[in-house]
């Protein structure tokens, strides 16, 4: 079973999310977070969050990069309970029982998207906001075809 944990490339998410998620967190889409928003509400870090953040399930905060990584049952248990307890405290759900099933196709979602590629595949986000709600689009990159031109500013030390 395989689903998605944040990687951090460099400082960038420090700057420009306000929760930034740490290296290693298992981590879902979260396009739930910006279903009622309008173009009001895109300004500042919560733009960059809505426009190719992807969500934690540990800290809830946002990563630019996702990877591709193997799971286990039992912690995949553990992020769908986590999550809907996320849920009940954050988003109104009336209690656990009616956010699990929710909280479980969120994370279904994600593993279904995962488990096709190659492990440290990288996952990258994007979303725009049109008349009939969020819209995201999904791009993959994988492992052999990253070179790390593409991650990497190289200079002289002199």
């Amino acid at each position: 079973m395989k689903l998605a944990r944040t990687v951090r490339l460099d400082e960038s998410d420090d700057n420009v999310f306000e929760t930034p998620a740490d290296a290693g967190e298992w981590a879902i889409s979260g396009g739930f977070e910006f279903s009622n928003w309008d173009e009001k509400n895109l300004t500042g870090k919560p733009r960059q969050a809505f426009s190719n953040g992807w969500l934690s399930l540990d800290s809830f905060g946002r990563a630019t990069f996702v990877a591709v990584a193997s799971i286990t049952e039992t912690e995949y248990q553990l992020l769908i309970e986590k999550l809907a307890q996320h849920f009940v405290d954050h988003y109104g759900a009336p209690n656990l029982e009616a956010a699990l099933p929710i909280a479980k196709d969120e994370v279904d979602h994600m593993q279904g998207m995962c488990e096709d590629h190659d492990d440290n595949t990288l996952l990258m986000v994007s979303r725009s906001l049109g008349d009939s709600g969020v819209h995201e689009s999904f791009r993959y990159n994988n492992p052999q075809s990253a070179s790390l031109d593409a991650f990497a500013v190289h200079g002289s030390v002199d």
